[in-house]
């Protein structure tokens, strides 16, 4: 056994020499065929052509640098103006935005002072008929009350409001008398109501008994009587103030102001409210007028005007309060349409024609006033708002002549101010941060362009197009003799592309061939392929043939072997052409094994994305050695080719070869033997019938292990679909089978990702039961987010353990919708997030015997075979503990499962706690741990890796990347806590080795399943108990079953144990 051994050994060490030695063969082609190239290319390069390359390379240089200039000129100034254009455009926005609140609120103001009015007037008139008075002898009671109230919807610092009736001339006499007596009644009231310091008695003797004016020199002088012009004297007013010489405004004929004498026209004209703009009082005023009709039916066209309110205010008071503050800048102008009234005229008719408009500057809630001009800036006049403020609709007809109703319009314009609020110097950054891109793309130009030119001297050969088309076709000899053909021919231009078929007839011209006597012809097969491309895609039969194809040629390059074509899946090289090469044989062997490594790597890269079989697919090689005739069939799509013998007999060691093994004609295997390279080669058993050739003696050529017909060991994740094949395939996944376990990196790498894979397809699969059964219903599962955090704190994970777990009762709704669960999925996030966990999951885990992740896989894929055979929910059958297998309602489907099945996140749970059960196992028992005093065994005292496992995977489950994972999860608390609780209890019960712990394990599970029912359980908790015993036992079975290894044990020991707790 040992010299067997000791051969064995020597031999590998003898072909690990084979594959290290570099082939002179190999090298030397590769050599002399760059070597030609190089010579061939450099023969066409002539001066001129270089020189005029360089030049073009040059202007193209400067070019892409003017182009390059241009762009980012172009880039930069575009980038500025787009950034001008929207800050100019956010500042439009704004600015229309609080032009438009502004005149929204001035409109609404308005509207309130010209209702107000009209309520005074009202007011008025109906005093007049409450007291049984006659006109114009009227007095409104509590008038300053009354009048309190109305100025607070009117705003504006102290408004002046005077009720004047009209006075006939043959009424002068008795209003004399009448305003004497009542004047003290309502100054006595004013003065209360306005806490005036004034008494009654001096404002008697400032008030004059008659109707009067002042002249120029301030001396009042009664009003003169010219015919039956009435007058409109001065009556209650709001509020109470004293004139010249402390005389009151009582008895003052209000006629004698042209602005108030233009409204009483124009107010007695239409009957109507008027107003006007003055310019030359209390900075700039405004002054309305309201007519005041006799009698109760104010609306009647009949009914007299017998009295006039007139309210004057400062339009400063109406642009205060506008804008929050912060806001500034905003320039109103009020115009009007009637042109200045000069106060000191009497006459209205005599006008300024000098345009009436003032200006007022906004900034928040203050207003400012600029002048009785326009005072904004004209730089934004495109940008001005106008909005009519007042228009008394008035029929001009009506108006008298001379006169004038105003339209008040608004102009709003912005400020540098407000403009500056939104401008910034951000266009300058960018601009600056443009210009900095362009001078670091600059340099790394001229840095690339410096490197590219120290390697590129040459410029490229004339015949640079017909070398592209030939290159992958031809040997560089035989290009070479096309091209030289071509040349002869001077009508030709060098530079066309290379006209093959139109020497076909031409029997004059010498063919293009050449016999090769030395040479090794190599066959390669993929075996398998024709059954495994019935299945396939098109575009994945091409992935895999390119890919497989693919580095085979990297692979011919290396060794120096001529690639001669492809014909579906058969691979054809040679070596010994067409520069000839005495060691064509080595480099061939050499190609071949290095083919049939490369094939095992590539189809196993790709089983994951070209179907489980694909890395079953293998490679059948066949090698002879002899003459061959090599050229090219000019016509139709010429090529180069090979004819003889020798490619026949290589064909048929092929075809009669083994998968995964290289057959060697006796030809070869004499090369080899005299090359001396006996130790690689074995001669096969026995001999074979070739057709055409009779029985021939062939031989095999060693790769880099004693070689024997491989297992073709089937995806793993098809394991828990049952089944005996399938049971004893994963059983030969052990320690014992040597070309199962001795891989390379490259494919442990894969194994790997398989299980992490097939683990992912389990979970996604109950997964998507879960979300099945919540019928659609969505929650946001961030309300979890403290409850989460406070699971597991404060306490071990043993302390959570619980003998009876309750779970989710049976709803036959939601087991049809279960049924139905090919249209759900987990989600694309969910899915990346449970693959990642899983990952994480795997590297965590120690290469440890009965303790890695391939022991995790193990015990899931038989936690997931135990809990399908409970019950198949698609058949809707049962299995019984009488053996028998029948049909059963579904409804009674969870009873016989103890509830099992009637929750889709109990199983989860389970086959999730299998997969992370020995997470970070150390290897060795809890009472090791216990002696070593390690951290874990200090922290946790009982069921130490159990513990360790739980917290470790909870805690990695609770990190933020994996929230779309939990949300499917669980998405309650009562979820959460059921999945905690699980979890725990599943863990727990894989510590079989402490004694305590197993004979409550056994106690509970008499009292689960004993006959005598106890008093104080209902049959939901008994159903519970039991369920949540065996879910224990289920997990116990799976670990326990799998540290037997050999899977035949498994089996017979999983059907006892099975019997026994179902048959």
């Amino acid at each position: 056994m040992v010299k067997e051994n000791d051969s064995k050994s020597d031999d590998n060490s003898y072909i690990k020499e084979f594959d290290s030695s570099a082939s002179t063969s190999g090298i030397s082609a590769f050599t002399s065929s760059s070597v030609a190239s190089s010579l061939y290319k450099s023969r066409y390069a002539t001066p001129e052509v270089a020189i005029r390359e360089q030049k073009a390379v040059r202007w193209s240089k400067v070019l892409v640098f003017f182009a390059l200039l241009m762009a980012v000129s172009a880039v930069a100034t575009i980038t500025c103006i787009i950034i001008m254009d929207e800050e100019e455009a956010e500042f439009e926005y704004q600015f229309v935005g609080f032009a438009s609140e502004i005149v929204t609120v001035e409109r609404q103001k308005a509207d309130q002072i010209f209702a107000t009015m009209d309520v005074l007037s009202v007011t008025i008139a109906s005093a007049a008929v409450a007291t049984n008075s006659s006109w114009p002898f009227v007095s409104v009671p509590n008038w300053s009350y009354k009048v309190e109230a109305l100025t607070a919807l009117i705003g504006g610092e102290e408004p002046i409001i005077t009720f004047s009736p009209i006075v006939e001339e043959y009424q002068r006499g008795m209003w004399s008398g009448y305003s004497m007596q009542e004047a003290g009644k309502w100054y006595a009231e004013s003065i209360v109501a306005q806490k005036k310091n004034y008494t009654v008695e001096l404002l008697m003797n400032g008030t004059l008994p008659f109707i009067h004016y002042y002249d120029v020199q301030n001396n009042f002088m009664p009003t003169p009587v010219m015919g039956p012009v009435p007058t409109l004297p001065a009556w209650e007013q709001y509020p109470l103030v004293t004139g010249h010489r402390n005389t009151m405004y009582t008895n003052y004929d209000m006629l004698q102001f042209p602005q108030v004498a233009t409204l009483f026209h124009i107010t007695n004209a239409t009957r109507r409210t008027s107003m006007d703009f003055n310019t030359d009082i209390r900075e700039a005023s405004n002054s309305i007028m309201q007519p005041i009709f006799e009698g109760v039916d104010l609306k009647s066209k009949d009914s007299r005007m017998v009295g006039v309110v007139w309210l004057t205010m400062r339009w400063l008071d109406y642009f205060q309060n506008l804008l929050v503050e912060g806001t500034s800048g905003i320039v109103v102008v009020l115009r009007s349409s009637c042109s200045r009234v000069r106060y000191e005229s009497v006459d209205a008719s005599d006008q300024d024609p000098a345009e009436t408009v003032v200006s007022y500057l906004i900034n928040g809630p203050n207003a400012e006033y600029l002048g009785a001009f326009d005072a904004h800036d004209s730089q934004y006049d495109n940008l001005e708002v106008t909005k009519v403020l007042v228009d008394l609709d008035v029929d001009e007809s009506k108006i008298p002549e001379g006169n004038c109703v105003p339209t008040l319009t608004l102009h709003l314009y912005p400020t540098e101010d407000f403009e500056s609020r939104y401008l910034s110097n951000k266009s300058l950054y960018y601009t600056g941060a443009v210009l900095l891109i362009f001078g670091f793309t600059s340099l790394v130009f001229l840095l690339y362009d410096y490197f590219v030119a120290r390697r590129q001297r040459k410029v490229m050969n004339r015949i640079v197009k017909q070398d592209k088309i030939v290159s992958n076709v031809f040997p560089t000899a035989i290009r070479e003799r096309l091209y030289d053909a071509q040349k002869e021919k001077p009508q030709d231009d060098l530079m066309d592309p290379l006209d093959f078929e139109g020497q076909t007839n031409n029997l004059t011209e010498a063919p293009l061939a050449d016999l090769f006597p030395n040479t090794t012809v190599m066959f390669a097969d993929i075996a398998g392929f024709t059954a495994w491309s019935s299945a396939r895609e098109p575009s994945q039969v091409f992935i895999l043939l390119e890919t497989i194809y693919g580095a085979f040629d990297k692979l011919a390059y290396r060794y120096g072997v001529f690639k001669v074509e492809t014909v579906g899946d058969c691979y054809v090289a040679v070596g010994g052409l067409p520069e000839p090469d005495k060691e064509h044989m080595i480099a061939v062997a050499r190609f071949a094994r290095g083919c049939m490594k490369k094939m095992k790597e590539v189809t196993a890269k790709l089983e994951m994305s070209l179907g489980p079989d694909t890395s079953d697919l293998n490679l059948r090689i066949g090698m002879h050695s002899g003459q061959v005739t090599a050229g090219v069939l000019r016509g139709e799509r010429s090529r180069f080719q090979l004819f003889g013998d020798t490619m026949n007999t290589a064909s048929r060691m092929e075809s009669s070869g083994e998968p995964g093994f290289i057959q060697l004609s006796e030809t070869t295997a004499n090369l080899l033997i005299e090359a001396e390279l006996l130790k690689v080669i074995r001669p096969r058993s026995r001999k074979i019938q070739v057709k055409g050739k009779g029985e021939m003696q062939t031989y095999w050529l060693q790769t880099t292990r004693q070689q024997r017909q491989p297992k073709m060991v089937p995806r793993l994740r098809r394991l828990t679909e049952g089944g005996d094949e399938n049971e004893a395939a994963l059983g030969a996944m052990n320690d014992d089978d040597d070309w199962f376990w001795s891989q390379d990196s490259a494919e442990e790498t894969t194994k790997s990702q398989r299980l992490v894979e097939w683990n992912v397809e389990i979970l996604s699969t109950l997964l998507q039961q879960v979300i099945a059964s919540r019928k659609g219903r969505v929650e946001n599962i961030d309300s979890l987010s403290t409850i989460e955090q406070e699971i597991g704190k404060g306490n071990v994970v043993l302390d959570e353990f619980v003998p009876i777990i309750p779970l989710k009762r049976f709803d036959p709704e939601e087991l049809r919708v279960r049924k139905a669960t090919a249209s759900v999925h987990i989600g694309e996030a969910a899915t990346l997030q449970l693959r990642l966990y899983l990952s994480n999951v795997m590297s965590m885990y120690r290469d440890n015997p009965f303790h890695n992740f391939e022991h995790a896989s193990h015990v899931t894929a038989s936690v997931k075979k135990l809990l399908m055979r409970i019950v198949d929910l698609d058949e809707g059958k049962v299995f019984r503990r009488d053996g028998s297998d029948r049909s059963v309602d579904l409804v009674n489907l969870a009873g016989h499962s103890y509830g099992i099945t009637s929750d889709p996140l109990t199983q989860f749970a389970v086959v999730f706690s299998a997969i992370i059960h020995d997470l970070d196992h150390p290897g060795v028992t809890n009472a090791q741990l216990l002696k070593e005093e390690t951290r874990t065994a200090k922290l946790y005292q009982k069921s130490i890796a159990e513990q360790n496992s739980v917290d470790l995977a909870w805690g990695m489950l609770m990190g933020p990347e994996y929230e779309a994972l939990r949300a499917c999860i669980y998405q309650t608390e009562e979820e959460l806590c059921r999945f905690r609780q699980l979890l725990v209890n599943t863990v727990m019960a894989t510590d079989i080795v402490d004694k305590e712990l197993q004979e409550l394990r056994k106690a509970r599970w008499e009292t689960a399943f004993a006959e005598a029912v106890p008093d104080h359980e209902d049959d939901v908790e008994r159903e519970d108990r039991k369920a949540t015993i065996v879910i224990e036992h289920l997990i116990q079975a799976s670990d326990v079953s799998h540290t037997m290894q050999h899977w035949h044990i498994y089996k017979r020991w999983n059907e006892k144990f099975f019997m026994e707790c179902y048959g």
